[in-house]
């Protein structure tokens, strides 16, 4: 059997390693354009910044030594232009030489990946405006820095690579502005959550540009002037463009592969294309949501290496299946780490599920041991069934395994509410008794058992101040007279026992604390003394931290030091 690969990295290079080992007679040519065909492209922005010194360090595999190990024989920058499905043989372009040939199959599997995306922006083909997808990109940014010293910045696009970008420039002395067409950055992220980020990045230093268009780019000297719709242009030394990634699906096109969404290759279960013996993985091609059952594309390298694995199974005779993604993804931001998986509140809404979602402040770890950082933490959930939707997490430390423990739940089907019956590992410096995941499952629980209800920071300022509600706030009166929201009385949750008498009855009652537990307390001795209650999830330190960036009235204190 002879097996083509059109694309290394992640889904085409593991697939090649998978079929040797399964198959130690098959006949394995891989084609990459580039001219590496295993690298760490995750890796780049922290080799732009000399973070990773070394380019060699970015480089997995080499044609070397997949021939070396795995006796396959690959081919670095070979560019293959057409496929003949039916007389199963490729063409294939030297980069170097410039010759072209055929190359025949048995198999074919493209693993073309993504590009990013150039938006037709004048200007945008200078020397000094950059993008970032692969090593030469890295290498010829990293030149440019090592040579040109930029002191000026302007990245176009708020994902993961311009965040990312951003704190390697600013380590290197770079002043960053970051442009973002929509009104927030990491659209993994809900607005609430992108709000603690954005600030997070002001504090640093950076400079937002959010809901602002970039029309053009014009090279004046050693400078770009960075023009905009509506707003006076910035003048900058460089210039990246990291407004998204699409399938690079050219080839597969022109093969009459069938395409899905957002032009990517379909494929089934088996990663089979509409074209037998051809099969595709990774960034190019659409995948099934594993939460939503949609069809997306994620671009990733977690999914990219699971379907080359599968892909390579099927290929040598098996019967592998592929079930989906969560789009499980992480970022380190500064002094932060944001993560999240599963599905946001906008894209539950377009699934038409009607969720729910709790907002929690826990600790790194037991609050008495020194160090504990506080992480902000939101789990959505689907109402009737109590599925886990997503999550979302962020915070200076234990936010990745507290992400992976939930998206393991997610994948077993385990149900929200059931969070808090997880038997997880627990000693001071690492968790507390009740881990971050199990105070989750427990907010969760004491909601679908009704002995809560919530209210969340979008519906506080439609809360009625005539009187027709009770407005409580359940801490000291230091912290109140530190901040709060207009309308709220104070009354301390350790003094509220003594002072029912200074609440009607007959009146509904919303009450807030700094991070929920205090108001969580409170509105358990309200219910049970006949009121009708509802308690403020993710507490004022969440508000405070929230409203400070979307409603646009961005303060340098600290959370909680101004009256909102």
């Amino acid at each position: 059997m002879k097996v083509v690969i059109i694309g290394g990295v992640a889904g085409g290079a593991t697939a090649a390693a998978r079929i040797r080992r399964l198959d130690e007679h098959a006949q394995i040519v891989v084609f990459e354009r580039s001219g590496f065909v295993s690298y760490a492209n995750c890796g780049l922005p922290y080799y732009v910044g000399g973070v990773i010194e070394r380019q060699d360090d970015l480089t997995l595999q080499t044609p070397e030594s997949f021939w070396r190990r795995f006796r396959i024989n690959v081919h670095v920058r070979h560019e293959v232009t057409s496929i003949d499905a039916a007389a199963k043989c490729v063409t294939v372009r030297d980069l170097n030489s410039g010759r072209v040939f055929q190359e025949s199959y048995d198999k074919l599997l493209l693993s073309t990946g993504a590009k990013p995306i150039q938006p037709p922006i004048p200007g945008i083909d200078s020397d000094r405006v950059f993008s970032l997808r692969t090593i030469e990109d890295a290498v010829h940014l990293r030149q440019f820095m090592t040579t040109k010293r930029p002191r000026r910045a302007v990245l176009v696009g708020g994902g993961f690579i311009g965040l990312e970008m951003a704190e390697n420039l600013m380590a290197e002395g770079v002043e960053v502005t970051i442009v973002q067409n929509a009104k927030q950055l990491m659209n993994t992220l809900d607005i609430d959550m992108a709000s603690l980020v954005h600030t997070h990045l002001r504090q640093k230093g950076v400079t937002l540009l959010l809901e602002t268009e970039v029309v053009g780019f014009e090279t004046i000297q050693d400078s770009v002037r960075v023009l905009f719709k509506n707003r006076a242009p910035l003048m900058a030394d460089m210039v990246l463009v990291a407004v998204g990634v699409c399938s690079d699906s050219s080839l597969a096109k022109t093969a009459g592969l069938r395409l899905g969404v957002r032009n990517s290759v379909v494929v089934n279960e088996r990663m089979e294309t509409s074209v037998p013996d051809i099969y595709a993985v990774g960034d190019a091609v659409e995948i099934c949501h594993a939460v939503s059952g949609q069809k997306t594309v994620i671009a990733l390298a977690g999914p990219a290496n699971k379907q080359g694995r599968i892909a390579a199974d099927n290929i040598c005779g098996g019967n592998s299946h592929y079930r989906g993604a969560l789009g499980s993804s992480i970022i380190q931001v500064f002094d932060l780490t944001v993560a999240s998986t599963g599905l946001n509140e906008k894209t539950a809404r377009q699934a038409d599920i009607d969720f729910d979602r709790v907002v929690l402040s826990p600790a790194s770890h037991a609050s008495y041991y020194p160090g504990a950082k506080v992480m902000t933490m939101k789990v959505i959930f689907e109402k009737k069934t109590l599925r886990i939707l997503g999550a979302q997490i962020i915070g200076e430390e234990g936010v990745d395994k507290r992400l992976d423990v939930i998206a393991t739940a997610m994948g077993a089907g385990i149900q929200a509410d059931a969070l808090k019956n997880l038997d997880l590992s627990y000693a001071p410096p690492y968790s507390s008794a009740k881990d971050p995941v199990n105070m989750a499952g427990f907010v969760i629980d004491n909601l679908a058992t009704a002995r809560v209800k919530q209210f969340h920071w979008d519906e506080v300022d439609a809360l009625p101040r005539d009187g027709s509600v009770t407005l409580l706030d359940a801490r000291t009166p230091g912290e109140y007279a530190m901040g709060h929201v207009e309308g709220f009385i104070n009354i301390p949750v350790d003094e509220l026992r003594e002072r029912l008498g200074e609440i009607d009855r007959t009146k509904p009652v919303y009450v807030m604390c700094q991070s929920g537990l205090r108001s969580y307390v409170a509105s358990r001795i309200l219910t049970q003394e006949g009121f009708d209650c509802f308690n403020f999830s993710g507490g004022y330190r969440f508000y405070a931290a929230v409203t400070r960036e979307v409603v646009g009235a961005i303060q340098a204190h600290p959370c909680g030091m101004e009256k909102h």
